[in-house]
């Protein structure tokens, strides 16, 4: 991130403060909110990305930044057994969802070694304060041959797409969430995605971390990108 940016997001332990809060303010619209800036499509970017896992039906999956609990149905109609972790209360209280919920932080899940089959997470890459240590846990609790699917936004690589989307997710979706839900909150996410290391540093940080197999797809014409991983057996 750069020098700017920096100034501009949390970093550490302010930044986990920060989203912590900010998710319990806005859990009650959240799901209401996310339909009406995506248009809807939100629903098949997670079908897509539960898909990738190509797991038999029957595997224990974990839904890591559950929120409220989308990606575990999801992972019930695909004939998974979804458990869901998050770090706010907040989001945990509005869940639709009737899997397992576990309140905990990404960089020390609540759960033993090897303890799943797979993880989903979708749209919380970009909201950990500590992406290797995330991604050292993911290790952890995946099985061998375990796979991992994570979503999260992306900016088209087509530049009038780019220019498109970025008048959309920096002006527009501000905009919405401020309408129906909290202003300073949607104003965070848009530039929450500086947080994102490039492409290539971030499927190096995976394979680094006991993963091989990776691979990144943009999905909707490059706004959301899903990335896919096998556990290594080392």
């Amino acid at each position: 991130m750069s020098p700017t940016r920096a100034r501009q997001l949390p970093e550490g332990p302010a930044k986990v403060r920060a989203v912590r809060t900010m998710f319990d303010t806005i859990a009650p619209r959240y799901d209401l909110v996310n339909r009406i800036m995506t248009f809807g499509m939100d629903r098949g970017w997670r079908r897509r990305a539960v898909r990738s896992l190509a797991l038999p039906p029957g595997a224990r999956l974990m839904d890591l930044a559950c929120g409220t609990g989308d990606l575990c149905e999801e992972l019930k109609a695909n004939g998974y057994r979804p458990i869901g972790v998050d770090l706010s209360f907040g989001m945990l209280r509005e869940a639709h969802t009737t899997a397992p919920l576990i309140q905990g932080d990404a960089t020390q899940l609540p759960l033993p070694p090897a303890a799943v089959d797979g993880v989903v997470s979708g749209f919380a890459l970009r909201n950990f304060a500590d992406l290797v240590a995330v991604f050292n846990e993911l290790a952890r609790v995946v099985r061998p041959a375990g796979r991992i699917a994570l979503l999260d936004v992306a900016e088209p690589d087509n530049a009038i797409l780019r220019a498109g989307h970025r008048v959309y997710f920096r002006h527009v979706v501000p905009r919405i969430g401020a309408a129906l839900s909290d202003a300073e909150a949607y104003r965070y996410l848009p530039r929450s995605y500086a947080y994102l290391p490039p492409a290539p540093a971030l499927l190096n940080e995976l394979v680094a971390a006991g993963f091989d197999h990776v691979e990144r797809r943009l999905l909707s014409g490059g706004v959301t990108q899903v990335i896919t991983a096998t556990r290594s057996h080392q």
